[in-house]
C-alpha cells in the first residue's frame, strides 16, 4: 500500500482530505507543520506529498526542496491560495514539484492530481528494472492522456531505429534508442489534460508549461537510472540544430546524435498525425516539410538519410497517403 504525506498547518482541511482519500486504497499521513513532515521521511517510504505553501517556520517550497536529497522519489505537489505562473515555474524549478495546485480546490482535480503523482511514481520504479515490455507498457499508458497519440512512441521508434540502424551504429545504442524512443515524452505525465488535449493552438503560457515536460521526463528518467543515451533522447528531443529549441538552446552536433536521430523521427509522426488543430498530412508532404527544416530545425544529415530511407520504401513502415493542399504548420505546433 503506497503512502501519500498531506501536510497544511489547517488541521481541519487535512481532515476533509483524508476523508477524500478513504476509498482509494491508500496509505494516508498527515502533518500540520513541516518539521513533522520531515520526521515522517526517517521512518517511511512516501510516494506523494501534497503540502501547503505558507506555513510558519519553514513554508512548503523550502521543505519540498529538502526533499530533493532526502527523498528524492517522493512526488512532490504543492498547494497555495496565491497563484501564477511565475510562482508555478519557480517551484518546477528550484524544488521539482510535479504539480501546483491551487486553494480553495476542488475534490476532483485534487483526486486526479495525487493519482497522476501516484502513476509518476510508479513509473519510476517500473523503469528501473528496463524490462522492455514495461517500458513500451509505461509508454503506451502514458499516451492514453493524449488520445491522439496513439501508438506515436512506437511510429517514433520505428522512424529511429532505421536510421540508426543505417548509420550502423553498436546493437546496444540501438536497443537504447529504442527505449528512449518509446519514453521521449514520458515527461507529459506532469502536463494537465487540458493542455494536451485543447481543440486549439497553446497560449503562451501553456507552451512554456508544455515545455517543461522535457525536463519532468529527464527527471523521472534520471531517478530510474536510465542509460545517457535513452536519457539524452528524452531531455534534448526538442533542440533545435540552429540554437532555438528547448531546454536548453544548445546546437548543431553539440545536441546527442540520439536525440537528432529521434527529433527527426518524431517531427516526421506529428506531421503523418492528425491533431487538433489540423489534419495529417501525407508521406510526400510530410517529407517535404521536414526537408525545410534541414539545417535550422533538425540535423540536415540526418534529414537526408531519412528522407532517402523513407522514399525507397520499407516494409515496417505504415505511413499516410497523400492528402495535398494544406498550408504547413506552424514550428511550435509540431
Amino acid at each position: 500500500m503506497e503512502t501519500v504525506l498531506f501536510v497544511d498547518d489547517n488541521r481541519l482541511l487535512l481532515e476533509v482530505t483524508s476523508d477524500l482519500f478513504r476509498n482509494e486504497g491508500l496509505r494516508i499521513l498527515t502533518a500540520d507543520n513541516a518539521m513533522e513532515a520531515l520526521n515522517h521521511f526517517s521512518t517511511e517510504e512516501i510516494a506523494v506529498i501534497v503540502s501547503d505553501n505558507y506555513m510558519p517556520e519553514m513554508n512548503g517550497l523550502e521543505l519540498l526542496e529538502s526533499l530533493k536529497n532526502i527523498s528524492p522519489d517522493t512526488v512532490k505537489i504543492l498547494m497555495t491560495a496565491y497563484a501564477d505562473l511565475s510562482s508555478a515555474l519557480a517551484a518546477i524549478n528550484q524544488s521539482e514539484v510535479f504539480r501546483y495546485v491551487v486553494k480553495p480546490w476542488e475534490p476532483e482535480e485534487m483526486l486526479n492530481v495525487v493519482r497522476e503523482g501516484l502513476q509518476r511514481y510508479r513509473l519510476v520504479q517500473s523503469m528501473r528494472r528496463e524490462d522492455e515490455n514495461v517500458l513500451r507498457s509505461l509508454a503506451q499508458t502514458i499516451e492514453l492522456k493524449d488520445p491522439l497519440t496513439r501508438g506515436h512512441c512506437d511510429r517514433v521508434a520505428t522512424y529511429a531505429l532505421l536510421v540508426a540502424e543505417a548509420l550502423d551504429l553498436p546493437k546496444e545504442t540501438l536497443r537504447q534508442i529504442r527505449y528512449g524512443s518509446w519514453l521521449h515524452d514520458c515527461g507529459k505525465i506532469g502536463v494537465s489534460e487540458s493542455i494536451l488535449n485543447g481543440q486549439r493552438e497553446l497560449t503562451e503560457d501553456e507552451f512554456e508549461i508544455m515545455k517543461k515536460h522535457s525536463f519532468w521526463g529527464a527527471d523521472v528518467a534520471a531517478k530510474a537510472r536510465l542509460s545517457d543515451v535513452a536519457r539524452n533522447i528524452i531531455y534534448y528531443h526538442h533542440e533545435r540544430y540552429d540554437g532555438t529549441g528547448y531546454p536548453t538552446g544548445m546546437s548543431g552536433t553539440a545536441i546527442p546524435l540520439e536525440a537528432r536521430i529521434v527529433a527527426v523521427a518524431d517531427v516526421f509522426d506529428a506531421l503523418t498525425t492528425d491533431r487538433p488543430y489540423r489534419p495529417k498530412y501525407g508521406q510526400d508532404e510530410a517529407l517535404g516539410i521536414v526537408e525545410l527544416m534541414r539545417g535550422n530545425v533538425l540535423d540536415p544529415d540526418l534529414v537526408d538519410q531519412f528522407s532517402r530511407l523513407i522514399r525507397q520504401g520499407n516494409p515496417l513502415l505504415d505511413v499516410a497517403e497523400d492528402e495535398p493542399g494544406k498550408a504547413p504548420p506552424k514550428l511550435a505546433a509540431l
